[in-house]
């Protein structure tokens, strides 16, 4: 199963699991407020994503001729990809990273670390803005906000069912008024269902993140360039050479699913709670792309 189809996959098992679980216990009724009060949540978040993101980054705007050439790169790459030209930001921080964020392509942002603009070598960093650029071209901040919905929608269905259960409420359809919802499957919903919808959001972003490295590669020709920045980027004798020069302000797991690579989350094995999949699985693909086993 390719990329995209395991997002639609994910998005429709999610949306399965939240209408079969709020009909269940909440009737029409509580599956609507569930999904109203998360999309309230999320919009705002997915309004204004790059002013929040790049605020609490400290990110400054630069122009063409910034040294870096990190400008020219991007508006290279986003002409060959058909897309407007997003605004680019530099953030005064050691830890070698970068990301996209904007609601659309219209309004997008890609930003940097100043310890990436000086870990990797011209090559490597093309590499790593096409895999940015890539994520505003899947439109990757709407998909994360519709799955960023459904899944807070999830877990405050299990919070109204945790309060029913401890106030003793009853299921609304007046047809069960002669008995409680089975006690067992509540306590399962309670506990499993904010799992369930962890763990498929963790599962959407690593496939977003397997979308972004192929179609990054394909638009800088060049896949081996993104494997080593990859690989540099999460070397930890390096990361622990560039963060000592950083302040460590910035990078906040809070944020760590935009980022490319995440320090925040150990790599050495599949973890089903990161948003990253394994930098060596990622570098494996790419390293394919180009043709070594």
């Amino acid at each position: 199963m390719n990329n995209s189809l395991k997002t639609v996959f994910l998005l429709v098992l999610l949306s399965g699991l939240f209408l079969m679980i709020g009909y269940a216990f909440g009737g029409r009724a509580g599956v609507f407020y569930a999904f109203l009060m998360s999309l309230l949540m999320n919009a705002g978040a997915y309004w204004f994503s790059d002013k929040i993101v790049l605020s609490m980054h400290g990110a400054r705007p630069i122009g063409p001729q910034h040294p870096s050439g990190v400008y020219e790169i991007i508006q290279e790459l986003a002409g060959e990809s058909g897309l407007p030209m997003p605004k680019v930001y530099v953030i005064q921080e050691g830890t070698p990273n970068a990301f996209a964020t904007g609601r659309n392509p219209e309004h997008a942002a890609v930003a940097v670390t100043e310890g990436i603009l000086r870990m990797l070598d011209g090559r490597e960093l093309r590499g790593v803005l096409a895999h940015e650029i890539s994520h505003i071209r899947n439109r990757d901040i709407l998909v994360s906000t519709v799955v960023a919905a459904l899944a807070s929608a999830m877990m405050y269905l299990s919070h109204m069912l945790q309060w029913a259960a401890i106030t003793g409420g009853q299921r609304r359809d007046s047809r069960e008024n002669d008995r409680g919802s089975n006690p067992l499957a509540l306590i399962l919903t309670i506990v499993l269902a904010p799992l369930v919808a962890t763990l498929i959001q963790m599962a959407v972003s690593r496939t977003r993140e397997f979308m972004a490295d192929e179609s990054g590669a394909r638009i800088s020709k060049d896949p081996e360039a993104l494997a080593s920045a990859l690989q540099k980027i999460s070397d930890p004798a390096l990361l622990r050479r560039f963060q000592g020069e950083s302040r460590l302000g910035y990078m906040q797991p809070a944020f760590a699913h935009l980022y490319i690579v995440n320090h925040f989350s150990g790599e050495a094995v599949f973890n089903w709670f990161s948003t990253h999949p394994p930098v060596k699985e990622r570098v494996r693909r790419l390293l394919m792309m180009s043709g070594h086993s």
